[in-house]
């Protein structure tokens, strides 16, 4: 995509994962160049200017009720902002709850999108499309 002019980032939350730096190596293993990378702080204000955030199989640090629903049991919590893009598209197995057992409203965004099943697979039908539209390069 890179080659076509497409601008695209990644972003990890501090606490993302079962482990810490379980994402970093997950990336890593895919040939994602740990440079590219960024932490929550750095993309954050960012998100107004995206035209879609894409997340994959993340719950809580995307939950718009900590910054939005003061009375929220995770309000005040660091999340990356990922509504704010223009679009966003959340994979995810299932519409259930994180860790934090809260609801997520993000799902429920007029510009959000739910795209369910399995991570792995919903990611290499999304890059077959865009090889078919881009060209393989």
């Amino acid at each position: 995509m890179r080659t076509n002019n497409v601008k695209f980032r990644f972003a990890i939350h501090p606490v993302a994962g079962r482990m810490p730096g379980q994402l970093n190596v997950l990336l890593a293993e895919v040939g994602i160049p740990y440079d590219i990378v960024e932490e929550m702080d750095e993309i954050n204000d960012d998100f107004e200017k995206a035209d879609l955030s894409l997340v994959v199989g993340a719950n809580d640090i995307v939950n718009s009720s900590a910054e939005e629903d003061p009375n929220s049991p995770i309000a005040g919590m660091p999340v990356l902002g990922v509504w704010r893009a223009k679009t966003s598209v959340v994979i995810k197995r299932t519409m259930g709850t994180g860790y934090a057992d809260i609801a997520n409203p993000l799902f429920f965004k007029e510009n959000n999108l739910m795209l369910l099943g399995n991570a792995k697979t919903v990611l290499e039908e999304l890059n077959h499309k865009l090889i078919e539209h881009y060209g393989a390069k």
